[in-house]
This record gives C-alpha cells, sequence and structure tokens, in this order.
C-alpha cells in the first residue's frame, strides 16, 4: 500500500469518524451576495428557486465538512453528506494496523455501504464532491456514491482536504466511476481553509453568480431576508433580554417548537448558557437541526470591547452551539472599531458568520463605517410606532444593510399603552389579529426584522402568525402617524 509521509496525518485520523448534517435527502443550504432593500410580498409571482448545485461529500475527522459547507453557503447550493452505513470508529482509521480504512484502500473493488440516497439527484447539473485523502486516494465509499446514480450530462467538481499531500491522481482515478459526466479538475484544502479561499476557488470556476438584487429583500414567502454577507435571516424572532433559568429555557424550546428560527441574545443578558443548553436540547430532540436556525448575540462597551478576543471566545463558549450566526457590537464605545476588527478575524475563522452594531444612528455611523472593512450585515435599534426612525432606516437600507427593530412592542412598561392604542385596535380588529400582530406586521413592511420577547408561549405563537394577512396604505400610514420620537430605553 502506498505510504504517506507524515506523522500528523496519522494522528488526525485517530480521531472521530465525520461529523454533520444528518443522511437522507440533500439538505437545502442558504447564502449568497450583495445590495438593495425591498420587500417581495406573497401577492408577487415568485420564480421557481429548485436549487441545481449539490454539495456532496464525506468527512472522516470533520475538515472535509467545513470546507463543503463554507461551498454550500456561497453557492447557496444544497448539501448532502456521505455517511456509512458502518460508521467509521478511531480504530477503523488507525494507519498501517490492518484496520478497516487499510483494508479497504488496499481492495479497489470495496464499496463500504452508504446509509441513505440522495431522492432527488435529477434535479443537479452540478456535483462538487469532497473527501479526506487516504493513502494518496479517495474513500472507496466514493467509489460507492459515484457507481449509485447515472452522471449523465452532469459536471462533477471533486475537492479533498488533507494535511500535506496534494489531490494527486485522487480525482483522475474517480473518473471512470462516472464515466459519462464532464469532470473538471480538482482542489485540495488544508484543514485551516478559510471561507475566503474556498469563495477565490469557486469564483475561479465562475460558478458564482450574481445575487446582489436578493440583498435586503424581505421574502415573505420564506420569512426571510438575504444579508450582505451572503447569509439568509429569519425576518421574525425571539428575543431573550429578561430570560433567565429554566424560563428561559424553556422560552427558547417552545420557540423553536412553534417555527422560530431567530434567536437574539447578548453577553449582558446573562443567559447565553442557558441559551445554548435549550438550542441544544432542542437539537437532541429532534426540534431542530444547528443549520436550520440563526443565533445572534452581542459584545458589551467596556471590558468586553477593550479585550474583544478573549470576549467574543467567551460568547462563543458559554453558547456552545458550534458557531453564531450574528455578533454585533451592543453600543459605540472607544474601543468599537478594535472589537470590530476582531469579529471580523473570528469571521475568517468560521466562528461566526456575519456581524453588525446595535445602537448605531446616523451619526454614528457616518464615523464609524470608514474606519472598518467589512460593511455591517445588520444595525438593531429601538424601533416601534411611537419610536419609527423613520430618517435612519432608509440611511441604513441603502447602504445594503438590513434594519433590525428591538422592542417593536414598546418594552419596559410602555407595551400595554402600546397595544391597547385606538388605531391599533381599531386595525386589529379588521383584520381579526391582536394589537402586536399589528405592530409586527408593520414593521416587517418597513423592511424592519422584529424579536419580540414573551415567555408565554401563547404569545410566543401569536408573534409567529404574521403572514396570513398584510396592512393596507392607508393602515400603514395611520400608523405611521403615530410616531412620537418617544424613546423608551437610553441606548
Amino acid at each position: 500500500m502506498k505510504c504517506l509521509e507524515t506523522l500528523f496525518l496519522v494522528l488526525t485520523l485517530l480521531f472521530s469518524a465525520g461529523c454533520g448534517e444528518s443522511a437522507g435527502e440533500a439538505q437545502p443550504n442558504t447564502p449568497p451576495n450583495n445590495a438593495n432593500t425591498e420587500i417581495v410580498s406573497e401577492d408577487q409571482t415568485m420564480e421557481s428557486n429548485e436549487n441545481n448545485t449539490l454539495v456532496v461529500y464525506f468527512s472522516a475527522t470533520g475538515t472535509t465538512e467545513k470546507v463543503a459547507e463554507y461551498a454550500a453557503d456561497i453557492l447557496h447550493a444544497d448539501i448532502y453528506e456521505i455517511v456509512p452505513e458502518v460508521p467509521y470508529t478511531d480504530k477503523d482509521l488507525a494507519y498501517y494496523t490492518g484496520g478497516r480504512a487499510d483494508r479497504e484502500q488496499d481492495d479497489s473493488s470495496a464499496r463500504p455501504a452508504i446509509l441513505s440516497d440522495v431522492e432527488n439527484m435529477e434535479q443537479y447539473d452540478t456535483i462538487l464532491l469532497g473527501y479526506p485523502i487516504w493513502h494518496g486516494q479517495a474513500p472507496r465509499i466514493i467509489s460507492t456514491f459515484l457507481e449509485r446514480y447515472d452522471f449523465s450530462g452532469k459536471t462533477i467538481i471533486p475537492f479533498c482536504t488533507s494535511h500535506s499531500s496534494g489531490i494527486g491522481t485522487s480525482d483522475t482515478n474517480l473518473y471512470s466511476l462516472a464515466a459519462n459526466a464532464e469532470w473538471l479538475n480538482g482542489e485540495r484544502f488544508s484543514a485551516d481553509t478559510s471561507r475566503e479561499e474556498v469563495q477565490t476557488w469557486l469564483d475561479s470556476l465562475g460558478l458564482i453568480s450574481d445575487t446582489t438584487a436578493e440583498v435586503g429583500v424581505f421574502n415573505f414567502e420564506t420569512h426571510t431576508v438575504m444579508l450582505n454577507s451572503g447569509y439568509e435571516m429569519p425576518i421574525n424572532g425571539l428575543g431573550t433580554y429578561s430570560l433567565h433559568g429554566d424560563e428561559c429555557i424553556n422560552s427558547v424550546k417552545s420557540a423553536l417548537s412553534n417555527g422560530v428560527r431567530l434567536i437574539d441574545t447578548a453577553s449582558a443578558y446573562g443567559n447565553e448558557e442557558e441559551i445554548g443548553q435549550a438550542i441544544r436540547e432542542a437539537i437532541d430532540e429532534g426540534i431542530i437541526k444547528r443549520e436550520d436556525i440563526f443565533v445572534t448575540t452581542k459584545l458589551y462597551p467596556g471590558s468586553e470591547m477593550e479585550n474583544p478576543e478573549a470576549a467574543i471566545q467567551d460568547c462563543l463558549d458559554r453558547l456552545n452551539i458550534g458557531y453564531v450566526d450574528m455578533m454585533l457590537l451592543h453600543h459605540p464605545d472607544p474601543n468599537d472599531v478594535k472589537a470590530y476588527k476582531a469579529m471580523e478575524k473570528f469571521v475568517a475563522d468560521g466562528k461566526i458568520r456575519s456581524i453588525g452594531l446595535s445602537n448605531w444612528y446616523v451619526e454614528e455611523l457616518t464615523e464609524f463605517l470608514p474606519q472598518v472593512d467589512t460593511v455591517p450585515a445588520l444595525i438593531q435599534n429601538e424601533i416601534h410606532p411611537y419610536y419609527q426612525e423613520n430618517e435612519v432606516i432608509p440611511f441604513i437600507q441603502e447602504k445594503g444593510i438590513v434594519v433590525q427593530g428591538w422592542y417593536p412592542l414598546g418594552g419596559r412598561g410602555h407595551t400595554g399603552e402600546l397595544l391597547g392604542d385606538s388605531v391599533i385596535s381599531e386595525i386589529a380588529n379588521a383584520h381579526g389579529v391582536s394589537s402586536a400582530q399589528v405592530i409586527l406586521r408593520w414593521n416587517l413592511q418597513k423592511g424592519v426584522v422584529v424579536i419580540p420577547g414573551s415567555s408565554n408561549p401563547d404569545h410566543i405563537k401569536e408573534n409567529t402568525e404574521l403572514y396570513h394577512f398584510a396592512l393596507t396604505e392607508d393602515e400603514m400610514n395611520r400608523i405611521n402617524a403615530l410616531d412620537r420620537g418617544e424613546k423608551h430605553d437610553w441606548y
């Protein structure tokens, strides 16, 4: 058997077998790229969005999985993990011991069984095929996959991960297994490959399409908006400012059970550990998958922004959910540029996906934005009918930045007054919905993402039911006229 030179690879392959999405039908992913802000209503005819690109991968130590996820994110492609019917153990993966992996790589006819099928392979025109290098070649389970489907007329682009070996003949040796496909030259990636490196490779292949018109668009069918970072974010979620302990855990799990996919927290809330526990429990109970939810947290001014790398890692450790979808700076601070640049580094490392700001207004943004390299994906400010920010919102949106509103229902002792406002109550009665639903829908139709907070399961559920009615132009104008410029917190 052909030897590999490095002890590092031997040690690496002693770790656990591949991890990632559950096996089965290809899972839809999310991302592409930048620009204007608009709203797609339910009444507009939507073009078919069937995906024609699939990222397929087998991962032994998680390295290939990371590159595959980057590729799927960048291309907005579906993703499918090749999961062995009999998982590989550490003993199976121990090199030069006569173990399972050694025996399979020695036997060109070996075909390890795969747990499940890609049920809709016919829809895909382009297949990115990822695998680790085992003894200089692709694992035999890749051969199993290639012999399972008809790839006639499809394009296959292989990529591999290894410590030091190149892709070598590992890709060309696969060509005969799908001879009717068009094979492109493969690419090798290391364990520390960044998202930007994967994007550069895909761009060189001409696979990254121009999707700038999608950024900032509120899609009322999928209940999501495309961020300028290339990720989709739900447009309604749960705020957790006042939630702690079991109440926090139960509220988050109730929200996830009722379809909420956006959870907002912050280090200053003191509940990141509970949020993380609730999410992990929901994943274990089959309520959600990690890739289906969007989690936001924030760094607070003072010591956290003074020592941002440690503070960011603390947030990640407290949440303990693998990565954070969005991290914001909670308020302006003398060290805010330093802290923002630290977040940019964590984005490059794949630990944070998008970054933004909270409680930044026109003056603050005008000073801040020229000092950083990454345009914020999101700005989160207080927004409700009594404090509407009608000049700030378009200023932000025109820069390709999505706006999110905290305290959408008034907050801190003001909710009752706002929900009881005669204009809002009258509109609610006309639609057969609650005042809270009217206010949240008003925000959405203004292009503002909403994160109302609640510990009441009925209210949490009600706050998600925002898509079966729409406010008329007259009703929007009547609520717009309620603006008092009345801020309900100091931020």
